[in-house]
């Protein structure tokens, strides 16, 4: 009897580790992200248990919990953002993609176990130091393409970390090397797939910047230690005859939602022009959901606009969704927008704006409904003395805003 036990206790046993396959090896990967024939992007994870990773640019550690296995292939998705990778387990090697599927784009993925490395040295001669402020320029050549940034880089031996600053947001946490007269940096969120390589000597570079396998530029930069970007409380304003932000869209439920609702009224009302897919829009929404939590008992709201890349409008409050539950934001998300991220689309939807230069923008209204300053792009984290500044500014306009 218990023999005639025992056999189906054990067929069930093994039917549930048919199910449930090998976990990953727990510790450090290398992975690459192939860009081009010749370039990869590198980044480092590390597994913690079955259903832990960390995946790492510099200062950032991003948790990921979202994984999943069947059979021999094992699917994980940071927070927030839709992008995931998907790969094979072989021999101790991931081989797949990162695919984010309403852009319809996908980036051959590989991951090695064991190895802690970054990028490979290929130089052994004595190597530049970036440490520094650099006046930059991408696609210098085309009147189309062009913009401005400010490269801000600290270097330690061959380390290299540090972003970019643009009119419109930062670059987030870059990381990487400077192999001899060569800086390589990269950064992999689930969002950006970015890497920068550089020639580089004391007082210029020259380089090229890639975002995921869809798009590269070239970019040039100069030593300047004193350069600045444009205000960012200058760049986009209202067009002649509007001193007020007018809109109506829909929450998650259907509701529609403008600011003359009664829950607007008399109040300081951030809005916050962003979109879930947006790597500068999620360390704003965390920044301002901490701010709107600790200040609950002050007459301020905060309301998101989202204008989402996702092809339906059930896709996009799913993303929505997910935003609101990963940051525990408790301030409305509307959708704006669904089907393209256009900012020329954006500026349809909000008329009054001179233009929507950039994804977030923040836009400040004071108690009479009255817009008072408009904020484009956002400096996060990863640009310290920047992102500094920003909390101490914003914090001191929303205190002046409150007390007229």
């Amino acid at each position: 009897m218990r023999k005639l036990l025992f056999l189906p206790i054990l067929f069930i046993f093994l039917s549930c580790n048919i199910d449930r396959p090998e976990a990953l090896k727990e510790g450090v990967w290398r992975a690459e992200l192939q860009l081009t024939d010749t370039e990869v992007l590198p980044f480092n994870f590390e597994v913690t248990s079955r259903d832990a990773l960390k995946i790492f640019n510099a200062d950032e550690v991003i948790m990921v919990t979202d994984i999943n296995y069947s059979n021999d292939s094992i699917v994980f998705k940071t927070p927030v953002f839709e992008g995931y990778i998907e790969a094979v387990v072989n021999e101790g090697m991931l081989e797949g993609s990162f695919i984010k599927e309403s852009l319809d784009r996908v980036v051959p993925f590989s991951a090695e176990f064991g190895v802690k490395t970054r990028f490979d040295l290929d130089n052994e001669t004595e190597s530049v130091d970036a440490t520094g402020n650099w006046e930059t320029v991408f696609s210098p050549d085309s009147e189309d393409d062009k913009y401005i940034a400010k490269g801000i880089f600290k270097q330690d031996g061959s380390k290299v970390t540090g972003t970019f600053r643009t009119t419109t947001g930062d670059y987030r946490y870059l990381e990487g090397v400077m192999d001899g007269n060569t800086m390589k940096l990269s950064t992999f969120d689930g969002a950006h797939a970015f890497l920068f390589t550089a020639v580089v000597n004391d007082s210029t570079m020259n380089g090229v910047f890639y975002s995921g396998n869809h798009w590269e530029e070239p970019f040039t930069a100069k030593r300047n230690e004193t350069y600045e970007l444009p205000d960012a409380n200058d760049l986009t304003f209202l067009n002649e005859g509007y001193d007020a932000l007018e809109f109506t869209f829909p929450d998650a439920s259907g509701k529609q939602v403008s600011l003359s609702d009664n829950r607007y009224k008399n109040k300081v009302v951030v809005v916050q022009v962003m979109g879930t897919w947006c790597p500068n829009c999620l360390d704003e929404s965390k920044y301002y959901s901490e701010f709107y939590d600790n200040n609950a008992e002050k007459d301020i709201e905060f309301i998101a606009l989202a204008f989402e890349y996702a092809k339906t409008e059930e896709k996009a409050f799913e993303s929505i969704k997910r935003l609101k539950d990963d940051v525990g934001i408790d301030y409305p998300i509307l959708l704006a927008q669904y089907g393209t991220s256009s900012k020329s689309k954006a500026q349809e939807k909000l008329p009054m704006l001179n233009h929507v230069l950039s994804y977030p923008t923040s836009i400040f209204i004071d108690k009479k409904g009255k817009v008072r300053k408009i904020h484009t792009g956002f400096n996060g984290p990863a640009t310290g003395e920047k992102f500094a500044e920003f909390k101490t500014e914003f914090t001191g306009f929303i205190d002046a805003l409150l007390e007229e």
